[in-house]
């Protein structure tokens, strides 16, 4: 079809071919962070740019064990759900009830496609009676906006307008009790609740992807400065620490938790069919509940739990010696090829060479003696392979007490 106006077929030509150009987005708390900046280390979160480290990545990963520490997660991707059929509509979308979640509350759920493939795990917020927050790793709209068909149901995403921060660390209940954020000694895991906030409100969960006690915490992206300024200013008594990705990476691990396209392939981006998993082969299946209506590939899960089409299983492996095992080839008896480690780490505070592992059934689900990696060390200027024993362990790696304790503590 002939464009009505040339010219403006030519600029919207150009803007096309100068996508590379544009530049990437900038948190609320980019000020904050770019000055405590001293690595320059970046990598590009959801279009965002983001910390991968700012001033140490191990002395940062110790701020999360040992006192607090802040990390902006304002490049999450954040829906709001909401409207009269808002918990119908999320309850055939997810694995698990939305109908048990109560307002105030937060779980920790996944969501299939029709063939029971993962689409992307996350958390959804009930914020009101018929008002929810779902946050997850990928976007989803179109897919999301499909599927509220038939519903009394608007979605809509607000990753730009809903700044976010993670607080986490022995210390973190203690910043924001200074920080004059009352009675939030109250919240439970998984709890949320609203604060005054320079006039508006910030809501607060005890929630966090560490393994620690923590905190995350939602604002209109007009008030994060203010937030930010808030926190760091009670913090500097309690050692608080801004911190990027590698350090909150190294807590995950120990924590026994999943990142998508990173553990495992999402339904959407995976390009080749063998590379999806169903929840079951994740780890996930804990959150499927049969005993609710209909869901997203509820069929599919049941045709595969009954007639052995799970391939697949994700472990947790300890390994000998001290040298990560990343992204190592997993053997069984040294000879046969059944996985592969997605991440690994040297625990330093399980004092364990740990590890999260995709193998293929029945290696890590009813075989799991003999297994071994294989991993390539530097030592001066030549790699040299390594046969490392390895072994299926629970997770987590690490259980602390005190991401449950009731009230927390006051480090």
């Amino acid at each position: 079809m002939k464009h009505s106006d040339p010219k403006k077929l030519l600029m919207a030509r150009a803007a096309s071919q100068d996508h590379f150009r544009t530049p990437r987005i900038a948190s609320p708390f980019q000020p904050r962070i770019e000055a405590l900046m001293r690595t320059e280390e970046w990598y590009d979160w959801a279009g965002y740019k983001a910390p991968l480290s700012l001033w140490d990545e191990e002395l940062e990963y110790f701020a999360i064990r040992s006192q607090a520490a802040l990390f902006d997660i304002s490049p999450m991707v954040k829906y709001r759900v909401e409207g009269p059929d808002a918990e119908a509509f999320l309850n055939r979308l997810s694995l698990r009830d939305v109908r048990k979640l109560r307002p105030g509350r937060v779980l920790y759920t996944a969501w299939c496609d029709d063939e029971g493939r993962v689409l992307d795990d996350g958390t959804l917020f009930r914020l009101t009676k018929n008002r929810f927050r779902l946050c997850s790793q990928e976007r989803h709209l179109p897919w999301l906006l499909d599927s509220g068909i038939g519903f009394d149901v608007s979605i809509f995403e607000e990753t730009r307008a809903i700044a976010a921060l993670a607080l986490q660390g022995p210390a973190s209940f203690a910043v924001l009790r200074d920080a004059g954020f009352r009675n939030v000694d109250t919240l439970k895991v998984f709890d949320l609740a609203e604060f005054e906030h320079e006039g508006g409100t910030v809501t607060i969960s005890r929630t966090g992807f560490t393994g620690d006690l923590g905190y995350e915490l939602f604002v209109d992206q007009a008030l994060a400065l203010g937030l930010w300024d808030r926190l760091w200013q009670a913090g500097q008594q309690r050692g608080l620490r801004a911190i990027g990705y590698a350090a909150l990476n190294r807590a995950r691990l120990e924590a026994g938790l999943i990142v998508a396209n990173s553990d495992f392939m999402t339904a959407e981006h995976a390009i080749r069919s063998d590379r999806v998993r169903m929840p079951d082969e994740i780890g996930l299946g804990f959150m499927i509940d049969m005993e609710k209506p209909h869901f997203n590939g509820r069929r599919a899960i049941q045709r595969a739990r009954a007639n052995g089409g799970l391939r697949h299983v994700l472990v947790g492996l300890e390994i000998e010696g001290n040298i990560p095992a990343e992204h190592a080839i997993v053997y069984h008896q040294g000879k046969r090829e059944v996985g592969l480690v997605s991440a690994a780490i040297w625990s330093p505070m399980a004092k364990r060479n740990i590890a999260l592992a995709s193998l293929e059934r029945p290696y890590g689900d009813t075989i799991t003696g003999n297994l071994w990696v294989e991993i390539y060390a530097m030592r001066e200027l030549r790699y040299q392979r390594l046969m490392k024993r390895a072994k299926v362990v629970p997770r987590p790696f690490i259980k602390l007490d005190r991401r449950t304790a009731n009230p927390p503590a006051d480090f």
